[in-house]
């Protein structure tokens, strides 16, 4: 009798073992979902009308287009005979797990800040989900940026290997805030000025930049300078990271793509932490006042005509002194992304319109219409330079040169 109790406890204990396992490990998969949304990998490694995290998603750049891995547990095309340590050796130093050297458009300088923990969670993610057999496309770089050897010049210039530390003098939030910008999220890529290298000095981190080939410009994030957040609320930072809009500002373009994959699925408290650090960004002194090279009388001109295209195209939704409706019609009054140095974002949404992106937190987004089709050169330039320099915004009038070189920028 003890002995057939004794063999149903261990039974039952094995059970209880096993059990516990599989929900550990489930919790992990789970995790490591979530944490492949922070690092937005589907935006990259999902080609349009593609398997999910198949790879093949061209990357165009200024030198040559690259085309992105797949990262599904295929064994033969895929990730499937790689290890977690093989994972975790790609996302920390930028190499293969042979040794090969990775591009940098791939942010490895960014994810060798996350923790061996995460790591291994987004692996063992994306080791459950369906293996996809589809070859990697090779990449069409001219020469000589087809030498893979020439990334060991970028990687000594600009990669620092090691993981996120956190800065003790802070907040715990302050530091969950710091890890998610600075490593999964690598909200730099964007927000940094890039050199004719392809690198961003370290000093320059986060003082905004054109993405090349998209003719975006990704703003500022720093605190006193273009659409610095200094002076947002905790609220408008979380609101527009989570849902795409807030009473300060609308996301359009390819911040939109990165609410939709990413953000929009961050709990409250690491989007509150996201808030917190950005909010604190700051640079040692502002930029120099914006100054135009439009003569005056030609950039009076323009703004006379602005007003008119205004009042019979723009004021019904932004309001006849630019107050918005916010949060859906943005105002345009006191709005720092109207009043940059670079002029591309008000430029490109008058040409091409836009729309927000569709979230849990704003699932019915209003858009706004292209102009394209109904306004000239003179008339995109007029408005745009209406709108950069009434009301008290300190923008600078455009021309319609410069209208004109955005008519045929990319759509994606």
């Amino acid at each position: 009798m003890g002995s057939k109790l004794s063999i149903t406890l261990l039974a039952i204990a094995a059970l209880t073992t096993a059990a516990q396992a599989q929900d550990k490990a489930t919790d992990i998969i789970a995790r490591g979902e979530y944490l492949a949304r922070a690092g937005d990998c589907t935006a990259c490694h999902t080609a349009p009308e593609g398997h999910l995290f198949a790879g093949g998603r061209a990357m165009p750049t200024p030198f040559g287009t690259l085309y992105t891995s797949n990262i599904t547990p295929d064994p033969d095309t895929g990730i499937g005979k790689w290890s977690a340590n093989d994972f975790y050796k790609t996302m920390h130093s930028g190499r293969f797990p042979d040794g090969g050297l990775i591009y940098p458009a791939m942010p490895f300088a960014s994810y060798t800040k996350v923790t061996r923990a995460d790591s291994d969670a987004i692996f063992a993610y994306l080791r459950s989900i369906a293996p996809v057999n589809q070859k990697n496309k090779p990449h069409e770089l001219r020469f000589p940026y087809d030498n893979r050897q020439l990334i060991l010049g970028w990687r000594t210039l600009y990669f620092r290997e090691g993981e996120f530390k956190p800065d003790p003098s802070k907040s715990a939030e302050w530091n969950r805030g710091a890890y998610l910008v600075e490593g999964l999220g690598h909200c730099g890529m964007c927000h940094s000025p890039i050199n004719a290298l392809g690198g961003t000095a370290q000093s320059d981190a986060f003082k905004g930049g054109l993405i090349p080939m998209q003719n975006w410009y990704a703003p500022s994030l720093t605190s006193n300078r273009e659409a610095g957040l200094g002076d947002w609320s905790i609220k408008d930072i979380t609101d527009l990271l989570q849902t795409g809009v807030s009473m300060r500002g609308v996301v359009y373009g390819p911040m939109a793509e990165v609410v939709h994959n990413s953000l929009q699925y961050l709990s409250d408290e690491d989007t509150k932490a996201m808030a917190v650090y950005l909010k604190g960004i700051a640079e040692p002194s502002p930029p120099p006042p914006a100054s135009s090279t439009l003569p005056t009388s030609e950039s009076s001109l323009l703004i006379s005509l602005g007003k008119t295209v205004y009042d019979k195209s723009c004021a019904s939704c932004h309001g006849m002194q630019g107050e918005g409706k916010p949060p859906h019609w943005p105002p345009l009054a006191n709005n720092q992304s109207i009043e940059m140095q670079s002029a591309v974002n008000p430029i490109r949404m008058v040409l091409n319109g836009g729309y927000p992106p569709g979230t849990k937190g704003n699932p019915m987004p209003y858009g706004m219409p292209p102009f394209a089709g109904l306004l000239s050169d003179n008339e995109v330039a007029a408005v745009v330079s209406y709108i950069r320099t009434a009301w008290g915004n300190r923008g600078t009038p455009v021309s319609a040169r410069e209208a004109n070189e955005l008519r045929s920028a990319p759509l994606n």
